[in-house]
């Protein structure tokens, strides 16, 4: 398997050197050249196996430079950090399947993903006997998860830039209470799209990347997506041992990578119904898949931190796709999305994107009635990022398939959110009760890249 840029701009390359490299050096993501096709019958051959066991069926497929036990024993590592022998195990209320993906060591679904990219990086580097320094950008879960999956890791170093005070108490604790010296929280004065806008600048200026040995760790990186799609594939099975009604996934989104894993796991042949795109106030993509508006406008705050985007990094990646692989056009939309503040759509474009796609959003109120009547009906705790989920499938997905909501956080994450729901904060899980009174540590900077690229070159010496 072989890795090419959503840009055109590099020769194919190995799964290894596509997950060091992060974002190409064109400005690109980077996606394989095809994807392998899983029947119906090896569907079926998978039924009994573990989540590991099954991780390592579908990583394997896309992974031709790791020799099978050490794959295998990265993903055994990864996946014994779990709480749940599931890992991601599902629950059946009020009409839906929720997929609970909160069960890793920062209680959000991006430790599926991290803990696996940590002890693949550390995996690389002692090989190659190289460093690396993970530059990452986060409005809430992917900082922390990132953390813990690298924290003391030999030969890595990590900056994490948040919005200052943007994210929940919670999800800040568990970035500044880590104070392993290689560890480095930047707390930015802005948004996350500020954050983000940075981390690419400092990807996109080749001779900085180069000289401090930058490694992406946000879902720029496709070991990223990999890694998530597993569990389609695994709450796909579970699911269908006990109904055969359709399947179709409810996918909250801000950032478009794990709806796009969705997306990855259906073009391998997982037969999946819909993929429902669910957004907050922060509408951009539900405006694109419903009207073809990819436009530019301002981040809205909201219960819901983590999907406090407006543009989304792996959108790009969807697009290549949408474009026939014509790395020519996605170059040029993102000319137009600068000029422009916008890019434009065709109608037959917008025909696939709609049968790829539908979506809705959810405003602030209807995620907070879902949490207190979801409660009431089924005793059932929904973080607001699943709530929006759940709203969605609710509103429009057909009650007579097997509905799959993504739960994509704990609820003790937004104990303010939980208390303003329900008149009371969510049961808090020790891990978290135990962030309590430890020492922090973090950075403020302002919004400015010059004074972030100084920040990061002090700390390195």
């Amino acid at each position: 398997m072989r890795y090419i840029s959503t840009r055109g701009g590099i020769e194919p390359i190995a799964f290894k050197d596509a997950v060091m490299m992060g974002l190409a050096p064109d400005g690109g993501l980077l996606l394989p050249q095809s994807y392998p096709h899983i029947s119906r019958e090896q569907l079926e051959a998978w039924r009994t196996l573990s989540y590991p066991e099954l991780a390592y069926q579908i990583l394997s497929r896309f992974v031709g430079d790791i020799p099978a036990a050490d794959l295998q024993g990265l993903i055994d590592r990864s996946y014994a950090t779990f709480s749940h022998p599931d890992v991601t195990p599902l629950v059946k209320q009020d009409g839906v399947y929720i997929m609970e993906l909160f069960h890793g060591v920062t209680l959000a679904f991006k430790d599926v993903a991290l803990q696996f990219l940590g002890n693949l990086f550390e995996y690389i580097l002692a090989e190659r006997n190289e460093s690396l320094n993970i530059i990452g950008a986060t409005s809430g879960d992917t900082g922390s998860a990132a953390i813990h999956g690298v924290r003391g890791k030999k030969g890595i170093t990590i900056f994490i830039l948040h919005p200052h005070g943007k994210t929940s108490a919670v999800q800040a604790l568990q970035m500044t209470t880590v104070t392993d010296a290689n560890v480095h929280n930047i707390a930015i004065r802005g948004t996350f799209d500020d954050c983000q806008d940075m981390v690419k600048a400092l990807f996109g200026d080749l001779e900085f990347k180069e000289k401090y040995s930058l490694g992406a760790v946000n879902s720029i990186n496709w070991a990223r997506v990999l890694a998530q799609v597993v569990y389609y594939f695994y709450a796909w099975l579970r699911v269908t041992d006990q109904t055969d009604d359709s399947v179709h996934f409810s996918v909250p989104t801000g950032n478009f990578g794990d709806i796009f894993a969705g997306y990855v796991a259906k073009r391998m042949g997982l037969p999946i119904g819909k993929l429902l795109l669910a957004t907050n106030e922060n509408n951009i993509l539900t405006r694109f898949v419903t009207t073809g508006d990819y436009s530019l406008g301002d981040v809205v705050q909201t219960v819901s931190p983590s999907m406090d985007i407006q543009i989304a990094s792996n959108f790009e990646r969807y697009l290549f796709h949408l474009y026939a692989e014509n790395s020519d056009k996605v170059r040029a939309a993102f000319v137009e999305m600068k000029e422009q503040g916008r890019i434009s759509f065709t109608e037959a474009e917008m025909r696939q994107v709609q049968a790829d796609l539908c979506s809705v959003s959810v405003d602030q109120s209807a995620t907070l009635e879902t949490i207190r009547s979801f409660y009431a009906e089924t005793g059932y705790l929904l973080d607001p990022h699943t709530a929006v989920g759940v709203k969605a499938a609710l509103e429009l997905l057909p009650a007579d398939s097997a509905r799959i909501c993504l739960a994509t956080a704990h609820p003790a994450k937004f104990s303010e959110t939980m208390e303003q729901a329900l008149g009371a904060p969510a049961p808090v899980p020790e891990s978290v009760q135990a962030l309590q009174g430890k020492p922090t540590r973090c950075d403020v900077l302002d919004a400015d890249l010059n004074a972030v690229r100084e920040y990061i070159i002090a700390q390195l010496g």
